[in-house]
């Protein structure tokens, strides 16, 4: 009933592993080199990469966003003990420390515009996370908080009543235009 909007000015590397959910958008300029899926109602902003090959997978709740600009990274050199190198593709690759692992954002997220989320990240329903903030691999994260910085540290609690208050607001919403979509 509510078609999802794909810019066509996105990439997506691997298209037989990109799931968008209901209403969701996603804007133009966005890169993705992982398998996605995304729920519903959920907008990734302009500019927005997603990277870390086919093994690696994406996945974004319902009602959720990322801001312009945000980076999320399911792979990575080690920076301090690798080459740092794109290796021909018929060659192994020869990082020894490389840090991957598959990102997942909860329902009801937000995470602001040039944030870089690093791998190995299992962020939780309702967090927000501030602009131009540094997720480094692997953080322990609450749920129903709100982060920023560099690295990320939490500030404060969100309003998890309120924010589920307008969940069933919209919900009722789309209830009632999908029904006012049906009748003849």
């Amino acid at each position: 009933m509510f078609e999802p909007i794909l810019s066509k000015n996105i990439r997506v590397r691997h298209p037989q592993h990109f799931h968008i959910g209901e209403g969701s958008i996603v804007d133009d300029f966005c890169y993705f080199s992982t398998q996605v899926v995304m729920g519903r109602f959920s907008h990734i902003a302009n500019g927005c990469s997603v990277a870390g090959g086919a093994a690696r997978t994406f996945t974004f709740g319902d009602f959720s966003s990322l801001s312009a600009g945000v980076k999320i990274w399911c792979a990575s050199n080690d920076y301090v003990n690798d080459l740092v190198a794109i290796t021909p593709q018929d060659v192994e690759p020869l990082g020894d420390h490389m840090i991957v692992g598959d990102v997942s954002i909860g329902q009801y997220t937000g995470v602001g515009s040039n944030a870089v989320i690093m791998p190995q990240n299992k962020i939780p329903e309702g967090v927000t996370i501030g602009a131009l903030a540094f997720v480094p691999a692997g953080y322990a994260f609450e749920p129903w908080t709100v982060y920023a910085g560099v690295p990320i540290k939490p500030v404060k609690k969100r309003n998890r009543d309120n924010v589920l208050r307008q969940v069933d607001q919209l919900k009722r919403s789309l209830d009632e235009l999908r029904k006012r979509k049906q009748a003849p």
